[in-house]
């Protein structure tokens, strides 16, 4: 009798520790990013089925996705990617839960939309920087550039203080004492070429561009035009203020950035394929911030 209890107990202790087991992570955060091609996911039969709808811009952003769908495929998880061309929708579909996540927009526009449109976004992990980039349009160059020269930029309030701080980074004005990237046309101290600052919508940049002298162009919007890096007049520099302040965000609702697919996709986006891809195919257009 007392072996018979022995092995019963025995057993019951061994199925407990079976049990404990299986309910740890099932997710990806303890799992460090980009230490392989693929990944490791604990317990991916948890998340076998599983299907993640995101929202990004078309290019860079949707384009990385679909390198990260490769990965999460092997794991048994569906990435829906949907694509939009403005940086409302977006947001607004993933506070309304209508998406998982959306990947287009850097953390102060994230920021900033929080503020004015009472969202509840945060940043589920840093995946990218895109350097803005001063582009020609009917002026070849900066020594060429002529007094009353139109020069386009970003309306929207975060990426249009960027764009003047470019161009201010170049000589061609000089903004108040503390205007930062808020800055907007009205915090130009001087403007010694009397430059026209055309205010208009990002997406709306590249197909004007032959409109102006020259344009600020987001790095998204300038990818999908077909323009790089490379060509460009001026570029901010990649280890400057504006790669804190401009890197590129997976968001996600507050209260779901720990959720095991949403780490499970992180992962992915961290990984060293997504890497390979962004430094081979946008050369120096997209930078990898992992």
């Amino acid at each position: 009798m007392k072996k018979l209890v022995s092995l019963l107990l025995t057993g019951a202790l061994s199925f407990g520790l079976l049990a404990g087991c299986g309910g740890g992570n099932t997710g990806t955060a303890n799992t460090p990013a980009g230490n392989s091609e693929t990944p490791a996911v604990e317990n991916t039969t948890s998340l076998e089925g599983t299907t993640i709808k995101v929202g990004a811009s078309p290019a860079p952003h949707a384009e990385i996705l679909e390198v990260a769908k490769e990965i999460l495929a092997e794991q048994g998880i569906t990435l829906e990617i949907v694509e939009f061309n403005d940086y409302i929708q977006p947001n607004t579909a993933v506070e309304n839960e209508e998406l998982d996540a959306n990947y287009f927009q850097h953390i102060t526009y994230m920021n900033d939309f929080n503020e004015s449109d009472g969202t509840h976004l945060v940043s589920a992990a840093e995946i990218h920087y895109e350097p803005f980039g001063l582009y020609a349009g009917k002026t070849a160059s900066l020594d060429e550039l002529a007094d009353g020269a139109q020069i386009a930029v970003p309306n929207d309030a975060t990426n249009e203080g960027r764009a003047l701080l470019l161009l201010q980074q170049e000589g061609l004005i000089t903004l108040k004492e503390g205007a930062g990237l808020t800055a907007t046309k009205a915090d130009i101290a001087e403007n010694p070429k009397n430059l026209e600052i055309v205010e208009l919508e990002a997406s709306q940049l590249p197909v004007r561009l032959g409109d102006v002298d020259m344009a600020v162009i987001n790095g998204n919007y300038a990818i999908d035009a077909g323009l790089k890096v490379s060509d460009a007049l001026a570029v901010e520099a990649s280890d400057g203020e504006a790669a804190q302040a401009y890197v590129n965000v997976l968001a996600v609702k507050e209260g779901h950035e720990n959720d095991p697919a949403i780490q499970a996709l992180v992962a992915a986006l961290k990984s060293d394929k997504v890497k390979t891809f962004m430094e081979e195919t946008y050369e120096g257009a997209v930078v990898p911030m992992f």
